[in-house]
């Protein structure tokens, strides 16, 4: 068979994996954007700034509460139907709460119902989009080959950049054509509703792909094998090492990620003063989610040749040491410099995360790898990003004297916790996709060596 013929039914796996990512976490980050930016004042108005802002964000880390939940129940029917339908489902869930948002009516227009309906809204999304992760990047990982793994599972990572830079793009226009009045009028809904079309291209690529074979092969074994397949029951049985290994490298990559994207919004809206230029900041991000877009697949390559463990402790600690210098960058309200505090700390974090795909992929058997790669992401993520913005904001305390250096402490303790993890994970790299400890009838729960047809 041609290089040619073997290559293309990965690349448009890849593609489709790429794309529906996008589409599915431009309007996850877009509510983060938002927040950040408008919805303290727009549906929580009865409160100082800072107040709004940890109300807005509150109903921010609902979302991810949901998600451990959607990773739970997509994995569980990804794991026994197939990736594929689960990913058209979390995607057209995704499209209508974001274009819900977009629809909802204002605090000042209904009162409290405003809030509420946007947390169900919240809500929702948290629930598909913790479906998604786990169905994109194991579809471009078991297509792939074992050699190239951390390449073609990096797409989908890639495509979170993505959706960070169309959400930062699309503000960033607005806040370039608009009054700030007319976008906290208005013009704020129309990011929200952008999503519709966004919705149904990647719905019309995520149609058009094959199920994993590596699944297929998996499917037809466990027919034979398993009478009653429980994935999650299994994962708990005979994988919890792993699940606690993929919560703790979680820890530094999630929330290193909402300190240098979201906080930064909101530091430098209310701590430093440069509220009324909020193209400044939305360029940084744009300029900053582009280059990682184009560094992660890079990345993922690398992790190839040298190993994931590497990429991923240079990341961890190099994160919390730029940490301290991040904030005073930002405070010099120079352009520049919050180009490069933001620039250095997203390429950072995509030493984590372009290899984290194909890490988490490897951890576990084909039979339970959609629960167990969803459940250790997503559950680190209630820890982690739900709860980031928060804290840092609690951190920093007072407007007029910021407590920046508790929040690099912060980002430290938690790149500790991520190296420790790294340390007490194998190496991946380059193995092979088909074992299975569910289907090997022989082993005892969580102490079998994996066996590799």
């Amino acid at each position: 068979m041609s290089a040619t013929a073997t290559r293309a039914p990965i690349v448009k796996v890849v593609f489709a994996s790429l794309v529906g990512t996008a589409v599915e976490w431009y309007d996850f980050f877009l509510y983060g954007s938002a927040a950040a930016l408008v919805f303290g004042t727009l549906f929580f108005p009865k409160s100082d700034p800072v107040t709004g802002t940890l109300l807005a964000f509150g109903t921010y880390a609902l979302g991810f509460a949901a998600r451990p939940l959607g990773g739970v129940i997509f994995g569980h029917f990804g794991d026994r139907v197939g990736r594929k339908k689960m990913l058209v489902v979390s995607l057209l869930m995704m499209g209508v709460a974001t274009i819900a948002i977009g629809l909802l009516p204002t605090y000042a227009s209904i009162g409290l119902a405003a809030p509420i309906l946007l947390l169900a809204c919240r809500l929702a999304q948290g629930f598909a989009v913790g479906g998604e992760w786990g169905g994109a990047v194991l579809m471009a990982a078991e297509h792939g080959d074992d050699a190239r793994r951390g390449f073609w599972s990096s797409w989908p990572q890639a495509g979170v950049a993505l959706g960070n830079l169309l959400a930062t793009g699309v503000l960033w226009l607005l806040a370039l054509v608009q009054s700030d009045e007319a976008f906290n009028s208005w013009g704020w809904r129309i990011p929200f509703l952008l999503s519709a079309v966004l919705v149904l291209v990647g719905l019309w690529v995520r149609l058009s792909i094959e199920e994993s074979p590596v699944f297929q092969e998996a499917l037809a074994s466990r027919a034979q094998t398993v009478k009653e397949h429980q994935p999650l029951l299994e994962v708990v049985r005979r994988y919890p090492r792993e699940v606690l290994i993929a919560m703790g490298m979680r820890l530094a990559e999630n929330i290193g990620y909402y300190l240098v994207t979201v906080i930064s919004i909101t530091y430098l809206t209310t701590f430093a003063g440069t509220a009324s230029d909020k193209s400044k900041i939305l360029t940084a991000l744009l300029i900053g989610s582009a280059v990682q877009f184009v560094v992660v697949p890079l990345f993922g390559a690398l992790s190839d040749r040298v190993g994931r463990r590497p990429l991923y402790l240079t990341g961890a600690i190099g994160l919390a040491l730029w940490m301290y210098v991040f904030f005073g960058l930002l405070d010099t309200k120079s352009e520049p410099q919050i180009i490069l505090a933001i620039l250095v700390g997203l390429l950072l974090h995509a030493l984590m995360y372009a290899p984290q795909a194909a890490f988490f992929s490897e951890l576990f058997g084909t039979s339970v790898r959609y629960t167990g790669a969803s459940v250790g992401y997503q559950l680190a993520s209630i820890l982690a990003g739900a709860l980031a913005p928060i804290i840092a904001l609690k951190l920093l305390g007072d407007v007029e004297a910021p407590n920046t250096t508790a929040v690099a402490i912060y980002m430290t303790v938690a790149s500790v916790l991520t190296v420790v993890s790294v340390l007490f994970a194998k190496e991946t790299a380059r193995s092979s996709l088909r074992h299975d400890r569910v289907l090997d009838n022989d082993a005892e729960p969580a102490v079998v060596t994996e066996k590799v047809r």
